[in-house]
């Protein structure tokens, strides 16, 4: 077997090995397996898709992305359709699909499961034509991965936790207009989310009832409410608890269309983005082999 394993050295809020001794840790596990691998460390944005692309096309058999949610993107955006499969070895603040997926944590045992696991082909999604694999959004969770996203910024679940009730008492929502199914809906919404997977990261689940492989993304809208609301909510979203009801929208969907009333902010799987005034969400079924238990 032949693996390219690629690491993002600044992934996550405290790496406790060296750059170094993660190459030298996955190359011995590769290769106490039988694998020939060469492993690639990123220096910027876009490097992670630049060497899967170039894996995929030299037709490497797996490519295990070792970071965050955002390296991930990268990597998974581009093996989408390929026979090429995805490996993860956790290294964000987050770890949503990883989390999801089962994969274990600790960089020992994710590099074990990469090497000796089982493909299984997973769904994605797109916003326009932005991939995701874990959860994209509108709203208020965009402004805060924007917030995030910033040099210096604090990560891991403190970080989130700190900016998110920063920003719950003044961010203002917007009216946004979604078509699906042939209806349209007009909603005064903070947050906009559509999943693929249960949660954002850290055991936070906006949409306990999605999977990775049902064939379409669950829409969830939290409609403008007070805090109070908001905040008593909060042991649902981490105890995979959360139901649809007064305020609170969750909607399968293969197709949908959201319109606001100008240029709108997005992210996918955490990554900042800006789109025009109306955005189109797409639903792929299996497009992504990902290395699980």
């Amino acid at each position: 077997m032949r693996a390219v394993v690629i690491i993002n050295p600044v992934s996550g809020p405290s790496r406790r090995r060296p750059v170094e001794a993660c190459r030298v840790l996955a190359t011995d596990v590769f290769r106490r397996h039988g694998a020939e691998v060469d492993v690639l460390v990123t220096g910027a944005r876009g490097d992670a898709r630049r060497f899967a692309l170039q894996a995929r096309e030299a037709g490497v058999p797996l490519v295990a992305a070792w970071g965050g949610d955002g390296t991930i993107n990268e990597v998974g955006s581009a093996l989408v359709f390929s026979e090429t499969c995805l490996a993860i070895v956790p290294g964000g603040s987050g770890n949503g699909l990883a989390r999801d997926l089962g994969v274990p944590l600790e960089s020992t045992a994710a590099l074990e499961l990469a090497a000796t696991g089982s493909r299984k082909l997973i769904d994605a999604g797109q916003i326009d034509d932005s991939w995701f694999f874990n959860v994209a959004g509108v709203g208020l969770d965009a402004r805060i991965a924007e917030h995030i996203a910033r040099p210096g910024a604090r990560r891991g679940l403190s970080g989130y936790a700190r900016i998110t009730f920063a920003e719950l008492p003044r961010y203002r929502a917007q009216q946004y207009t979604i078509e699906h199914g042939g209806r349209s809906v007009t909603y005064r919404a903070l947050i906009i989310a559509v999943a693929n997977s249960r949660q954002y990261g850290n055991g936070a689940q906006i949409a306990p009832a999605a999977r990775l492989d049902d064939g379409h993304l669950d829409l969830v809208v939290v409609e403008s409410q007070p805090l109070w609301r908001l905040l008593v909510k909060i042991p649902a979203f981490f105890n995979g608890r959360l139901r649809a009801g007064r305020g609170l929208h969750m909607t399968p969907v293969t197709d949908a269309v959201v319109r606001g009333t100008g240029p709108m902010g997005y992210h996918v799987d955490g990554e900042p983005n800006v789109g025009d005034d109306a955005l189109r969400v797409t639903t792929r079924p299996r497009a992504l082999y990902v290395m699980a238990p």
